[in-house]
């Protein structure tokens, strides 16, 4: 189903059962009523968890944080507007005989009707308050719906989710060891938080008001931890916040089964306990959905593990500490939880990590080869490569091998004919130098104007 359509639907019957609760008559219609919330509850715990991981992946972890944040948040202010009703109906006996008078006539109608399965509250403020919190989540619920309208971003987060989508090697197992995980650590939370009043009280001789304010600090502890590892989530894993958890809850728990009397320490071990305790569950999450994706059954799954503890180990603690009041079976059973999930955790990270440490290492031994292949490809082409310089370098040394003799006899001709004309140039000279010698005026023994007439009128008989 779509994400938004069953949250959103989830949380309007969680307002109608919410708006029908006051007005119940019958133990019978209160416990459908009360199903009610279980079923929309579960909904929305599987399937919010499972639309952070589809839209945010392994990248979730802050809003994952959010989330569950809100719950401690709700869990925390809705009993303080609970007490806040609940405690302004203290009234006078008169006027509690006058509102009795006022209802004497509604009371007899419902007595004559014996079948009815509604009537108006008594405690108007107590109608009041289940009238918030469900018109409050009413206004949240218009949300899921608001978001029906937007395809393409929801599309596209779709497309996103289906392309990282990965399974682990040991997916199921990782599962069923999850399943246990969240069962031990739910059942814990919500036995200490359910009993640590009445532990305060009868085994640590605490007051009243001493013990409720304690059970006070766990639970604010524990919301304000959710709220501050918003903020962590972005600079740790989810892994190290997990490891971190489990050790403040062994330390703590084992604190408080040592010095179980010790009012100090019932204070500090407590404060410690609910702060670890507030990170895990949605680490845990978070930490799951980097090995292998989870969907809305894989989701539930868990849940279920979870909603089993927080059923199952109460209930069995309650009747356990009624049969052994002396001892501290509260703070037994929270330590053995601590232990169990301290060991659990090493498990699931050896399972979800070993497949990845053989893939890494199948895949630094491929490219080991690859590398080998390229480096020896890269040999045989280096040595063709010098092959063909060496039989370029052969043709080329022929070619200047042939260049050379002809050149050679070239420069032997040209040096020939550089040595035989100077000579024919010389003689020719010495030819003409003589004959110039003959010819000159002196030597004949006459005189230049005699010798210039003659050329003249040799010149005129010539032409």
């Amino acid at each position: 189903m779509n994400h938004f359509l069953l949250l959103g639907m989830s949380m309007l019957a969680t307002t109608v059962g919410l708006y029908l609760v006051p007005f119940c008559k019958t133990a019978v219609l209160l416990i459908i009523m009360m199903s009610v919330f279980g079923v929309s509850i579960g909904i929305l715990d599987t399937g919010g968890n499972v639309l952070i991981l589809a839209i945010w992946g392994d990248k979730g972890a802050p809003h994952m944080q959010a989330l569950h944040f809100s719950f401690a948040l709700g869990a925390f202010l809705a009993p303080l507007l609970a007490k806040l009703a609940l405690g302004t109906t203290t009234v006078s006996a008169a006027n509690h005989t006058e509102a009795d008078s006022n209802h004497s006539a509604l009371n007899q109608s419902s007595e004559a009707d014996s079948e009815s399965l509604f009537r108006v509250p008594d405690n108007m403020n107590l109608l009041w308050a289940y009238a918030i919190i469900g018109t409050y989540i009413f206004v949240v619920s218009l949300f899921f719906f608001a978001l029906l309208f937007k395809k393409s971003s929801r599309q596209e987060k779709a497309k996103a989710s289906a392309q990282r989508s990965r399974r682990a090697k040991y997916h199921n197992a990782l599962l069923c060891l999850l399943f246990l995980f969240f069962f031990f650590y739910v059942g814990a939370e919500v036995t200490y938080g359910s009993y640590v009043f009445s532990f305060a009280t009868t085994h640590a001789g605490m007051k009243e008001s001493e013990a409720a304010l304690l059970n006070s600090v766990f639970w604010g502890t524990f919301a304000a931890c959710r709220g501050l590892a918003i903020f962590f989530a972005t600079c740790l894993q989810p892994g190290t916040m997990i490891v971190l958890s489990n050790v403040g809850s062994l330390a703590s728990s084992l604190l408080l089964v040592l010095f179980d009397k010790s009012p100090v320490c019932l204070w500090i071990a407590t404060s410690v306990y609910g702060a670890s305790m507030a990170t895990t569950f949605p680490s845990g999450v978070s930490w799951i959905e980097q090995y292998t994706t989870i969907h809305g059954k894989s989701a539930a799954f868990f849940v279920v593990g979870a909603a089993l503890g927080e059923m199952a180990i109460p209930a069995v603690i309650g009747i356990l500490q009624g049969q052994y009041p002396d001892l501290p079976v509260v703070l037994y059973t929270i330590l053995g939880a601590s232990v169990a999930t301290a060991v659990l955790f090493p498990v699931l990270y050896k399972l979800a990590t070993s497949p990845l440490n053989q893939q890494r290492k199948e895949h630094r031994k491929s490219e080991d080869q690859k590398a080998l292949l390229s480096s020896s490809e890269l040999n045989d082409y280096e040595e063709e490569n010098e092959e063909e310089d060496a039989e370029k370098w052969n043709e080329m040394d022929f070619e200047v091998i042939e260049m050379n003799d002809t050149m050679r006899n070239s420069v032997i001709e040209t040096s020939r004919n550089v040595l035989t004309k100077p000579v024919a140039e010389i003689s020719s000279q010495s030819h003409s130098s003589a004959m110039v010698f003959e010819s000159s005026p002196a030597n004949s023994g006459k005189s230049p104007v005699s010798h210039l007439q003659e050329t003249s009128v040799k010149g005129t008989n010539a032409e």
